[in-house]
């Protein structure tokens, strides 16, 4: 029932000569064919982008098509999908201006009022000044525990102002 088939040796499928060596002709045709890239192979497919005006003026020319066919071949020769014509359409229909221009990738920019930058920069003099105060208030702690260690009575400030 079933065929049986003829094990296969490399090279030797084909025309043979009579000594049983393959073609030179063929081996050689063979190699050629496995060193020439093959050519289907293409580059990553970018991303289309398309502009407000052309979907507007696409979609103009899609409502004015009426017989059969026409449709098809404005979507072949564009290079377009039918569900591109559905999504433009509702976001049309929506009202959706933005959605028929291309949205801008990555973060948004956040909306800051007139004062955002004074606010900003009186935060980070007064973080500054913090760090002062800390540098300032430990030197204070260290010449209060050397006096002590000396034996040096220190005026505090209300004596010094009444003296």
């Amino acid at each position: 029932m079933y065929k049986e088939e003829k094990p296969k040796i490399d090279g030797m499928e084909g025309a043979c000569r009579a000594t049983g060596i393959p073609s030179i002709e063929k081996s050689k045709k063979e190699a050629h064919l496995k060193s020439v890239p093959n050519p289907e192979v293409s580059e990553k497919a970018k991303r289309r982008c398309y502009t407000a005006a052309y979907k507007l003026r696409i979609l103009e020319l899609a409502d004015q098509y009426t017989e059969p066919g026409e449709l098809g071949a404005l979507l072949r020769r564009e290079g377009l999908y039918h569900s591109n014509l559905n999504t433009w359409r509702h976001q049309r229909s929506q009202g959706i201006l933005n959605g028929l221009k291309p949205k801008k990738r990555g973060r948004k920019e956040l909306k800051r009022g007139p004062n955002e930058k004074e606010i900003a920069r009186l935060r980070k003099e007064n973080e500054r000044l913090a760090k002062e105060l800390k540098k300032a208030e430990l030197i204070i702690d260290v010449q209060k525990k050397t006096s002590e260690l000396l034996g040096i009575t220190l005026q505090s400030r209300d004596e010094g102002e009444k003296s």
